[in-house]
């Protein structure tokens, strides 16, 4: 059988091969099967078309992490439009950003809607419809006004999906400049769940609770869309969002064999368990981290709470979230402080000037593969930063090891310049962190007269310590070069974080800079 080229012939490619077996489930409500899914899918998507929902429409959704953005996202797809999601805790300003960045022709929420985003629509007179599952006959209700009584349900089956068609757009997390919009297509899309599947050994038999935002690609494409490729399932909470007191609970009911998170995450799972520990834990095949870099420290944690290897990967939107995972244990090692191998496409260190360096020396990460965007929307500036010498730039500094995994130093644009030393600020939070008393740790350079930048941390203190500068600074000393200890340690019990977890190294800096 040829290897499908879009997601959505790779996905009815697993609805034909299982049609029985469980797909998603909405904790506590009802399940549905692959072939179900398939169903409701064609038929929003049919509803879509005969509202007059056209190939390239940009069609963005807000919603919690419900059945009803998982439908309607693939329905979007299905009927060839884009699919834009949409955190929901947006202010009516930026979603008057994304929207009209976006160029979006309707918006899609759920029946409660969400004030913000609809007032922005409207400002911009983009028409908003809700989309409700109902659970006694699980049929979807779109409130569009249409144009005929019934959906012909053969204009889907008419409608063949393009490996060009863009099918996802999103922004950059912006975390060193303004977002940037990325269009990845059905083929992006195939490619990365491939690779997702390959090396994770995804099947039918696996089963994950989603804990991550479906309106980002670490949820999105490796919780959801790679298990869904795979014919595996997938459970959403019952509050439409990561719950650290039922976690587990979903885990064990809903037979989970793999979960993917961010670090924070993974450390409030943590912490919860050395408070209020499970009478159980599954026995998991894999937990994975990304999104973030995950500290040394709290990888060992985690695998001797869970006995469960963790697998650190490297990911982003412009590469349809994987680049790099440590592989499973029979497929070979895996190294804390690593990000892995690259999966599926070409990855080289680059110099300034362009040359791929050898093992071991640190350079500009860069990747090419089937999964990369073509580019930026609307920004030729960009785009030839970006794709310099041929290759996709990763604005991340990092070496091979001699076994040909990646270690990451840092964004570029985040190390720390001290009077000509380069530091890294990755390096630095992994030694905090492994400070028993440390919950969470960022390095941050602020600037100083004498040497450029000086260093900098914040940390949040793990709950019931009572540990302060001095012995934070003690501990640095002990455990890092002197250029590298940080000159003034602040303590605090939260970080500005982005919608995923992840921690804005910026934002902390300047929140403190500002204080001096």
């Amino acid at each position: 059988m040829a290897t499908p080229t879009t997601l959505t012939a790779l996905l009815r490619s697993a609805a034909d091969r299982f049609p029985s077996r469980r797909a998603i489930s909405l904790v506590g409500k009802f399940d549905l099967t692959h072939s179900r899914l398939h169903e409701l899918v064609d038929l929003a998507a049919a509803r879509l078309l005969s509202a007059g929902v056209k190939p390239g429409d940009v069609i963005a959704l807000t919603f919690p992490n419900t059945v009803e953005f998982v439908i309607m996202f693939l329905a979007v797809i299905r009927a060839r439009a884009t699919a834009a999601p949409l955190n929901a805790a947006y202010t009516a300003e930026e979603f008057e950003f994304y929207l009209s960045d976006s160029e979006s022709k309707l918006l899609v929420t759920s029946e409660e809607g969400n004030k913000p985003a609809q007032a922005a629509a409207s400002k911009l007179s983009i028409q908003h419809v809700t989309a409700s599952l109902t659970e006694s006959e699980l049929k979807l209700n779109l409130s569009l006004n249409q144009t005929e009584s019934d959906p012909n349900p053969n204009s889907v089956s008419e409608l063949t999906n393009d490996p060009s068609d863009v099918a996802l757009f999103l922004h950059t997390s912006g975390t060193t400049s303004r977002p940037k919009g990325v269009p990845l297509t059905q083929h992006n899309l195939a490619s990365s769940v491939r690779n997702i599947e390959s090396v994770y050994r995804l099947t039918e038999s696996d089963s994950t609770v989603i804990v991550l935002p479906l309106f980002h690609v670490h949820g999105l494409i490796a919780g959801l869309l790679s298990s869904l490729g795979a014919g595996a399932a997938v459970t959403l909470p019952a509050s439409g969002r990561f719950s650290a007191s039922t976690f587990w609970k979903d885990m064990v009911n809903y037979n989970a064999t793999w979960y993917t998170a961010v670090p924070t995450i993974h450390q409030i799972i943590l912490d919860r368990h050395q408070s209020n520990p499970e009478p159980v834990y599954p026995k998991l095949r894999f937990i994975r981290s990304c999104s973030a870099s995950l500290a040394p420290a709290i990888l060992r944690r985690l695998e001797e709470t869970f006995g469960a290897p963790v697998l650190e990967a490297y990911a982003m939107t412009e590469a349809s979230h994987l680049m790099c995972s440590n592989p499973l244990p029979e497929d070979g090692a895996h190294k804390a402080g690593s990000v892995g191998k690259p999966v599926g496409q070409e990855m080289v260190t680059l110099d300034e000037t362009g040359r791929v360096l050898e093992k071991e020396v640190n350079g500009e990460v860069c990747i090419k593969g089937e999964n990369v965007t073509k580019g930026y929307k609307n920004n030729a500036e960009a785009n030839t930063t970006a794709f310099q010498f041929g290759w996709f730039h990763t604005g991340d500094l990092g070496y091979f090891d001699s076994d040909g995994y990646l270690h990451l130093v840092g964004r570029i644009k985040e190390l720390i310049n001290r009077g000509g030393e380069k530091i890294s600020p990755i390096e630095v939070d992994a030694v905090l962190l492994s400070h028993p008393d440390v919950a969470q740790a960022v390095a941050f350079g602020v600037p100083d007269a004498k040497y450029g930048e000086e260093i900098n941390c914040a940390i949040i203190p793990r709950e019931g310590s009572n540990i302060d500068e001095e012995e934070v600074l003690r501990f640095s000393k002990k455990n890092l070069a002197s250029f590298k200890v940080p000159k003034k340690v602040y303590i605090t019990d939260s970080f500005p974080k982005t919608a995923t977890g992840k921690i804005l190294r910026r934002l902390v800096a300047e929140h403190y800079v500002s204080q001096n």
